[in-house]
């Protein structure tokens, strides 16, 4: 009785959120209330000022004045506009529009107003002057986000998916943060961390019991759920380099040779002049780069110096700085001039460039450009099929499309390999990858048959490390700098 009494302590002690520990206190903490802007610096149509905290009815009320004779603000109805004006003592500020949010259903979780004012800068800081000195405080960067998370509103990865949906500039990255918003990477976390939990109370509970040197885990099992952690561990690691480049923009690199028409192609698939175009050999001499979205997936295209033997130093520069951008790229390019090119140099070229870069997974594709020259194919090129190669006029636009179409198709292909939930953040990366490093101590301790203390160590490590990733456990100096990245107002 006693035994499955103490099972049952140990089960509740490891699985509890150690995050709700720590935010007890900070919860204990939260009197304050806070305002801000909370849409962008500059003059606009309309602007939104809110207000969080105890005391945000009370603030807000003391200078809003509602149109409707016998209103007040406590009893206009919640999420619904009211009409009235912002008030400075007898002068009217501005005719606004206003909402109240009770807590806990608001963003923050507290009581929340937000105010819709003309977008004059100035209106703007005399309505957060009245506030301020009506008793609330500017808020701190990320500041309403953070009281979402402290106050149980969303999780730390939820919370950090808000920045990423805020600075999503394109679907792909907008689709992967109003999921992790939505808590779909959460749950996987989740999920992966009550496996842990419960082997993780019974080896703790085999430390009270170490004299009688009983066992309440089976090591069999535990090595069968440690390998299927370990395998989603390793999944959730590997899609990291795809949301980092769906996140930030594909790299895709063009190369070639001077003069076959790689600034040109450029200027093609962005549909505007952005590179210099010159029938000069070594026009190029430093990468040119700029992000298009294609179909709602962003891609960074980078214009590189041609790859030849120069005595130049500023093009010999440009060169290396060429091959560095290659080592970047999770595409590439590979463009040459059809009409005056052969087999044999395309084959000695792509070898060089392979032996360079030094990485066979590159995914590479070759452009032979300047068809509009050419008044047949050659027969040899029928080999270049075999290659992935697509004909193209840069110059007249012809098969661009085509190019396209490919692109879309590679993050196809890595969006399969990544099957379904994808890691964009490299803190969470960071995480993952200590978890599997927990996981692979406790696999190697149990087939060395080391004491459940020492398991138990690797165990709570993997456990930290999860929980950190969702803020179950966190501390103040990781919530700082998470959300001193957010904006006011946010």
């Amino acid at each position: 009785m006693d035994q499955h009494y103490r099972q049952a302590e140990v089960l509740v002690f490891v699985s509890c959120p150690i995050a709700i520990l720590i935010n007890m206190g900070k919860l204990s903490e939260i009197k304050d209330t806070i305002c801000a802007p909370a849409t962008p610096p500059g003059i606009s149509a309309i602007a939104v000022v809110r207000l969080s905290g105890p005391e945000s009815f009370e603030i807000a009320g003391s200078v809003f004045r509602p149109k409707k004779k016998g209103l007040d603000l406590l009893g206009a109805e919640p999420r619904v506009m009211t009409l009235g004006v912002i008030k400075d003592g007898d002068e009217e500020v501005d005719e606004v529009m206003l909402a109240r949010f009770p807590g806990p259903d608001s963003y923050t979780a507290e009581d929340m107003v937000e105010i819709y004012c003309h977008g004059s800068p100035y209106i703007q800081q005399s309505i957060i002057r009245l506030l301020i000195d009506c008793g609330a405080r500017m808020a701190g960067p990320g500041e309403f986000t953070q009281r979402a998370f402290l106050n149980g509103r969303m999780d730390l990865s939820q919370a950090e998916a808000v920045a990423d949906l805020i600075a999503s500039n394109s679907e792909a990255s907008r689709k992967m943060a109003f999921r992790q918003m939505r808590g779909h990477f959460s749950k996987r976390i989740g999920d992966l961390r009550s496996k842990l939990v419960e082997f993780s109370s019974l080896i703790e509970l085999e430390l009270d019991f170490s004299e009688e040197d009983v066992e309440f885990a089976d090591r069999k099992e535990l090595l069968r759920l440690l390998e299927d952690v370990k395998t989603e561990v390793s999944e959730l690691i590997a899609s990291f380099s795809l949301g980092n480049v769906l996140k930030q923009g594909i790299p895709v690199a063009i190369i070639g040779k001077p003069n076959v028409g790689k600034s040109t192609l450029l200027n093609a698939l962005l549909n505007e002049e952005r590179a210099i175009v010159s029938e000069v050999p070594g026009t190029t001499r430093d990468t040119v780069e700029d992000t298009i979205s294609i179909n709602g997936v962003a891609f960074r295209f980078i214009d590189t110096a041609g790859l030849r033997k120069s005595s130049d130093k500023v093009e010999s520069f440009g060169i290396e700085r060429t091959y560095e951008k290659i080592r970047q790229a999770s595409i590439i390019l590979y463009m040459f001039d059809a009409s005056s090119t052969s087999i044999e140099e395309i084959s000695e070229t792509l070898s060089e460039f392979r032996s360079e870069v030094g990485d066979e997974n590159k995914r590479l594709i070759l452009i032979a450009n300047k068809i509009d020259l050419m008044e047949e194919m050659p027969h040899h090129f029928k080999n270049l099929v075999d290659l992935e190669t697509i004909f193209v006029s840069a110059k007249r636009k012809e098969n661009i499309s085509m190019i396209t179409d490919f692109l879309l198709k590679s993050v196809d292909t890595y969006a399969e390999e990544a099957r379904g939930t994808i890691v964009t953040n490299s803190r969470h990366y960071e995480a993952l990858l200590r978890t599997s490093e927990s996981i692979q101590e406790v696999e190697k301790g149990v087939h060395e048959n080391i004491s459940g203390d020492l398991l138990a160590i690797d165990l709570r490590s993997a456990l930290h490390h999860l929980g950190g990733i969702t803020g179950e456990i966190s501390s103040d100096e990781i919530l700082g700098e998470i959300f001193s990245r957010f904006c006011i107002g946010k």
